[in-house]
């Protein structure tokens, strides 16, 4: 039996797996997902070495950079993101050869394309981590500018203290791209100028748990556009099944 996982720390409820399983009983594929909750990234040598079914794997925080030193190859997009969320895994004799690809790209633009107006010109990236690299990437691909924002002092961003109504008026796409507001911390939300806000805004969250977010409710309220990141979940776990079956 082929074996699919995910990799990261702590991993708690994990999307794919329900997602994954559910696939494979609908299409008679044999075939299981696994979480594989590593406490460092170093053991994953010990993970592939312990299963020689895998096939593929996931990746998800906070091992989205890390994992990119162990690896065989990358694609040149995950390679120009710096971060890698989709391992290919293919055993050739007493080899692994491990190849690294970003779905967090794909998912998002597919995602958010539809909701980009003319108006929409520049985005906030709240965060700065492996999902911020990629959302970056995306959003500039759509012919955004961006700027990620960061509670530290740090070059090329800027801090939420520093973002003033004026700042979400001309940024007025934001992506939240943090775990701020996530269950179950669901009542906390990203510092900003919320009733600055109107119909220009458009507010996207990562997050899907819970459907709406706090970030997203101030600004529904406002009369943004707001959009959860569960079609960009689905359209991720649609990518890694194809990066892990490319060439075959």
């Amino acid at each position: 039996m082929d074996k699919y996982g995910l990799i990261g720390y702590p991993l708690g409820h994990s999307f794919s797996v329900s997602y994954f399983n559910e696939k494979f009983a609908s299409e008679g594929i044999d075939a299981e997902y696994i979480n594989f909750e590593i406490p460092t990234i170093d053991a994953l040598p010990e993970v592939l070495a312990s299963n020689p079914e895998l096939k593929g794997l996931n990746v998800t925080i906070p091992y989205k950079q890390k994992v990119m030193s162990f690896l065989d190859s990358i694609s040149p997009e995950a390679r120009a993101i710096g971060s890698v969320n989709v391992i290919k895994v293919t055993n050739k004799g007493d080899n692994v050869y491990l190849k690294g690809f970003n779905s967090d790209v794909i998912g998002f633009t597919k995602s958010i394309e539809p909701m980009i107006e003319r108006f929409h010109k520049k985005a906030l990236i709240l965060g700065t981590g492996g999902a911020a690299k990629a959302i970056n990437y995306g959003l500039k691909s759509l012919g955004l500018e961006t700027l990620f924002v960061s509670r530290y002092e740090r070059p090329g961003t800027i801090q939420y203290k520093r973002i003033t109504p004026e700042v979400v008026k001309e940024y007025n796409v934001i992506v939240n791209c943090t775990p701020c507001g996530m269950y179950p911390h669901t009542d906390t939300c990203p510092e900003l100028p919320y009733e600055a806000l109107d119909d220009h805004n458009l507010l996207y969250d990562l997050i899907y748990n819970p459907d709406e977010t706090l970030f997203l409710y101030h600004g529904r309220k406002q009369g943004a556009s707001v959009k959860n990141g569960l079609e960009m979940l689905l359209l991720q776990a649609f990518a890694s099944w194809n990066f892990w079956h490319e060439d075959k």
